[in-house]
């Protein structure tokens, strides 16, 4: 498989049938992404690398559950990841406050495709207007309900679920 082009619905498709070379493949290009994504949210390294160990369990064990149609492979590993993140600052009871010191939104990869994507989400999210950049952030990369975000941006729990909504949807037609 590694001489083939990186396919991730190709994978996960071969994922479904049970294929291991195929999570090994996803899991060489993936995990620092996904790693990155969880680490931010739990700010525990240890933490961070169980949950990125049972992300990859989750997406081997619902690989036949992606459909493309909803969504890009890479987007449903990421929530997988995303999801898994929060349930463990929710088992823990926590929140994760967000320092002024954080990372870079997208840190760059060894991929050159990757880091390219990472350039057009950036610029991507940059044609968002203040408010709903900040909710989408906020949800998205610090792990935030709606409920927070309002309290945050000081604005009514509707306001922020539209901004969420129509920034997402504007980002998707941005990145295609």
């Amino acid at each position: 498989m590694t001489d083939r082009p990186y396919d991730p619905a190709a994978l996960l498709a071969a994922c479904a049938r049970g294929e291991r070379a195929a999570l090994q493949r996803l899991y060489q290009a993936e995990a620092p992404l996904l790693l990155g994504i969880v680490l931010r949210l739990v700010r525990d390294r240890g933490l961070a690398e169980d949950i990125l160990h049972d992300a990859f369990l989750r997406i081997w064990r619902g690989a036949a559950g992606f459909t493309p149609e909803r969504g890009s492979p890479r987007g449903w590993m990421c929530s997988v990841a995303r999801h898994l993140a929060l349930n463990a600052l929710r088992d823990r009871q926590r929140l994760v406050p967000l320092a002024e010191d954080s990372e870079p939104l997208l840190a760059e990869h060894d991929d050159p495709a990757r880091h390219a994507e990472g350039r057009r989400l950036e610029g991507c999210l940059q044609n968002l207007d203040t408010p709903r950049r900040e909710a989408i952030l906020a949800a998205y990369l610090d792990g935030c309900s709606h409920g927070e975000i309002a309290q945050r941006l000081q604005a009514p729990l509707g306001t922020v679920k539209s901004w969420i909504t129509r920034g997402l949807k504007a980002l998707r037609e941005c990145m295609t």
